[in-house]
């Protein structure tokens, strides 16, 4: 059974936000190697297995997303490809297609995501990926909305601020024509 809540701060619990707080720390980290501020962090018997944050562009891979690094780290530490059957993800971002198949291939319980992604997101927003009853051998539960608030101002100002670069750029290449 699929479980959606969107932004009621009240479904989450304090361990959720707890959780929560380390993906955000990802997120910031990923932020100083000037990546997309998204972080991810799993979680099984209330103890972190695995962390991960955005790095296509340091790592020159495309999959090197937040979830995709977070379940590297889970799996290596593990030893094994499939996650524990009470792994949960908390990420700061909705997961994209990508992500969403990955996280059903290393049976995942529960995904708990900050902010929602209106272009790529693929539980709730851009597609609805799990909703195709019975299309996967494996789905899991989701929540919308942890420390959405944290999240989106963090993923704003980094795009204003690059945007801003890239404005100054551009009208510093104009002055030197």
């Amino acid at each position: 059974m699929l479980f959606n809540q969107l932004h009621d701060p009240s479904s989450f619990s304090e361990e959720d936000k707890k959780w929560m707080r380390l993906a955000l720390v990802q997120a910031y980290f990923a932020q100083t190697q000037n990546e997309i501020p998204v972080g991810a962090v799993i979680v099984s018997q209330n103890k972190v297995i695995g962390v991960g944050y955005n790095a296509p562009i340091g790592l020159n891979d495309p999959t090197a997303h937040a979830e995709i690094m977070a379940l590297r780290d889970a799996c290596a530490s593990l030893d094994n490809y499939r996650l524990p059957e009470d792994a949960v993800l908390y990420v700061t971002l909705e997961p994209c297609t990508m992500c969403v198949g990955a996280l059903v291939h290393a049976r995942v319980q529960k995904v708990i995501f900050a902010a929602s992604e209106p272009k790529a997101g693929s539980l709730l927003s851009a597609r609805q990926l799990l909703n195709n009853n019975g299309y996967y051998n494996h789905v899991f539960e989701y929540q919308a909305g942890c420390l959405a608030e944290e999240s989106t101002a963090l993923l704003s100002t980094f795009f204003k601020t690059r945007r801003a670069a890239k404005k100054r750029q551009l009208l510093e290449m104009k002055k030197n024509n």
